[in-house]
């Protein structure tokens, strides 16, 4: 599955008039863009929700470990939620090739050019899922701590990894991308030693920006704080079937 780039805009006029012409319709066509994605958002909530689907939206820098933390959650969780996952690249479908050895169906998304998942390609996606059974969806963002910030997929929970190996202050220079955070997972952290982990700091920015976030420092590869995270993941997907008993 391919989504189309956007092209790049001509090089405005010299002329201050022209400019802010350019500058206006600029800003006009991404407002269009990002009110059609709140609506497909919407859509896309009230599909998940029919379906009984706790949603997850994984997002962080690249090379943070996404696909390590989705790849042992759906081992650690086993028969306790059936899991189905979205997993969006620029190029290649090795993640998904990755994640696939868990048993789980996974769709693949190649963007192109487009650094981030929007809902439309969800909708697209998660159209050639099987879901009868399946009670968790987990969608792996484009890694990128910018752009996907703004676009709402229709998720439950945003998950936004720090990796102990970016330094404790990656939170302060994205500040939206954190303070939408609903779960903060600081990865790697077998490795916090060896980096020079600064905790108390780190734990003080994030709790700057998303104050209400539930945090869990975890590592994928020892399986340190995978127990916990798996728990909270079982507790929310409670709340949702009690919320929506109805929910098939």
């Amino acid at each position: 599955m391919r989504a189309s780039g956007f092209k790049e805009s001509p090089a405005p006029s010299s002329a201050p008039g022209a400019e802010r012409s350019e500058l206006k319709r600029q800003v006009e066509v991404h407002r269009s863009i990002l009110d059609k994605n709140i609506r497909q958002a919407e859509r896309n909530r009230g599909f998940f929700r029919a379906h009984g689907l706790l949603v997850l939206n994984i997002l962080s820098s690249p090379g943070s470990g996404k696909t390590a933390l989705v790849r042992e959650t759906i081992r650690a969780l086993g028969n306790r939620l059936k899991t189905a996952v979205i997993v969006g690249d620029l190029e290649t479908d090795n993640d998904a090739r990755r994640l696939r050895e868990t048993g789980a169906e996974v769709i693949q998304i190649t963007t192109g050019t487009v650094c981030h998942l929007e809902a439309e390609m969800v909708a697209r996606a998660v159209k050639q899922l099987h879901l009868e059974g399946v009670q968790l969806l987990i969608i792996e963002n484009v890694g990128n701590l910018v752009c996907p910030a703004s676009y709402d997929l229709g998720e439950d929970l945003r998950v936004v990894l720090l990796s102990v190996t970016e330094g404790e202050d990656k939170p302060l220079k994205y500040p939206p991308m954190f303070q939408s955070a609903r779960a903060l997972i600081v990865s790697k952290i077998d490795l916090a030693e060896v980096c020079e982990y600064d905790r108390a700091s780190a734990r003080a920015n994030l709790a700057r920006l998303a104050p209400t976030a539930s945090v869990f420092e975890l590592s994928a590869k020892t399986g340190r704080g995978m127990p916990e995270w798996c728990e909270y993941l079982v507790g929310e997907q409670k709340k949702l079937a009690a919320r929506d008993p109805l929910a098939t």
